[in-house]
């Protein structure tokens, strides 16, 4: 059964008009969460990948167990105030004002490859702070890399206009 098949689609949340794409219903089947990690770790295989980044909070869910699988190291990407250790920020844009994420300034050696991981891409403005936050000390994205893409919103080609590399398990298209 495709993973796309077991994400449950919440009409009108957080408000009317927005169908809310909800993975707990992937995570919470073993299947699901193992077919998840499975593909990924699959499609990145044969590629030089030194670390994986995941993007709070979903993209902790995919990312570790991906990097345990792949015998790769994990970094947490933030929000403001949460690492305990030296780090770096950068601001971004919200449909409604701004938001903050960071990085261990340590995390992530010059020269290192690093594939990022979220569970979903809408606008694509928090995983453009955060392909910046792991340029800036020295990582290399090698994809930036996602449960589910809402093309119709342009995230992904929000990355790609910036030479990132896009892939997604899955898409919602228009409703």
């Amino acid at each position: 059964m495709p993973v796309k098949s077991r994400i449950r689609t919440v009409p009108h949340y957080p408000k009317q008009g927005i169908m809310f794409r909800d993975i707990t219903t992937l995570l919470k089947d073993p299947a699901g969460l193992r077919a998840t990690v499975d593909e990924l770790a699959a499609r990145y295989a044969d590629m030089k990948i030194d670390k994986i980044a995941g993007i709070e909070s979903r993209g902790f869910i995919v990312g570790a167990p991906l990097a345990y699988v792949m015998n790769k190291g994990f970094v947490p990407i933030r929000k403001k105030g949460k690492l305990p250790a030296a780090t770096i920020g950068h601001d971004y844009e919200l449909e409604y004002g701004t938001d903050r994420i960071e990085i261990h300034t340590d995390a992530i050696a010059p020269g290192e490859r690093v594939l990022l991981v979220d569970d979903l891409i809408a606008t694509g403005g928090t995983a453009e702070a955060a392909c910046t936050l792991i340029e800036k000390i020295g990582g290399e994205i090698v994809e930036c890399c996602f449960i589910i893409d809402l093309p119709d919103i342009g995230g992904r080609a929000r990355l790609e206009k910036h030479g990132h590399k896009v892939f997604a398990l899955c898409e919602f298209e228009g409703d």
